[in-house]
């Protein structure tokens, strides 16, 4: 997942006319100072380069990473904070390393958004509190030119301590979901039924850097017809974190948990799903469909 030049300032060389030269002196004509070769003198402060301007990349946001030598990845998912230049966030690192990191585990982000000129992308750089000795740092450019997310990261990264490795990073802010939804469901053995959701995303992060999920789903089987969508935090209830979506729906006769992967790319969330603690318990798989445009 994800040279711009720099405008120097113009210097303007001006012939200088007779009528200037003959009320020089006297500072009339507005030319400005006047050298012996007939030539203006350079403004004494000339044009600055575009005033930097400092993005707004709060948001829930999603990093992969790709090493150089340890062939894994890593997903980091969570909550981005910014008040000014100062960047925070709190995030769960989902990869491989099952040694040194716990998905479970909530780690703290700091780092600075920072940019020399509003035609030059920003810089976003993070390090991580260190996780029983484990430390994450990593740094790159940010840009709002992103034809699908908010704003798009590319940049590298270090790990350091009892685990050590380093690479290249991309992340995505990931908008906030859509607020209607068609979807399929597909039992084990291959059954279908329809479903229509309507969802409604918290604005603030929860201490895990989740984003709680509220709503209602109807559905067109005869094992439940409607449900209750209730707002949890990672890892239970219903939340997105990154591009993580998990759905804790109430019916009538059971419990429906989902948990999938969203894809605003192509406005879908695909995952599996459980049913359980009715008469039609079942598992399956699911893709949920977005009928209006995600918040970008």
């Amino acid at each position: 997942m994800k040279n711009k030049f720099v405008w120097p300032p113009g210097r303007l060389i001006h012939l200088v006319t007779a009528a200037c030269l003959f009320s020089a002196l006297f500072l009339l004509c507005g030319c400005g100072g006047v050298t012996g070769t007939g030539i203006a003198t350079p403004p004494s402060n000339p044009p600055s380069s575009p005033p930097a301007q400092i993005l707004n990349v709060p948001g829930n946001w999603v990093f992969v990473t790709a090493s150089t030598s340890q062939g894994e990845l890593l997903g980091i998912e969570g909550n981005i904070n910014q008040s000014g230049t100062v960047v925070s966030g709190t995030v769960h690192v989902f990869s491989f390393y099952e040694d040194c990191f716990d998905h479970l585990t909530a780690v703290g982000l700091t780092g600075t958004l920072t940019r020399s000129n509003s035609r030059e992308p920003a810089i976003l750089s993070l390090t991580s509190t260190s996780v029983d000795g484990v430390v994450i740092s990593f740094s790159g450019n940010v840009n709002d030119n992103a034809t699908v997310y908010d704003n798009a990261f590319t940049g590298t990264y270090t790990i350091n301590g009892a685990c050590t490795d380093q690479g290249s990073i991309s992340g995505d802010k990931i908008p906030t979901l859509a607020s209607t939804w068609d979807g399929t469901f597909t039992t084990s053995g291959g059954e279908n039924f329809d479903v229509a959701a309507n969802l409604s995303q918290s604005d603030s992060a929860s201490a895990e850097g989740s984003f709680g999920v509220t709503g209602t789903a109807t559905f067109q089987t005869p094992c439940f017809s409607s449900g209750t969508i209730t707002s949890g935090v990672f890892p239970s209830g219903s939340f997105i974190i990154g591009n993580s979506v998990a759905l804790d729906i109430q019916t009538g006769n059971g419990t429906v948990a989902f948990l999938g992967t969203a894809d605003p790319a192509k406005g879908e969330i695909t995952g599996d799903y459980t049913v359980s603690g009715g008469t039609c318990d079942q598992t399956g798989t699911a893709t949920l469909t977005a009928l209006g445009p995600w918040d970008y």
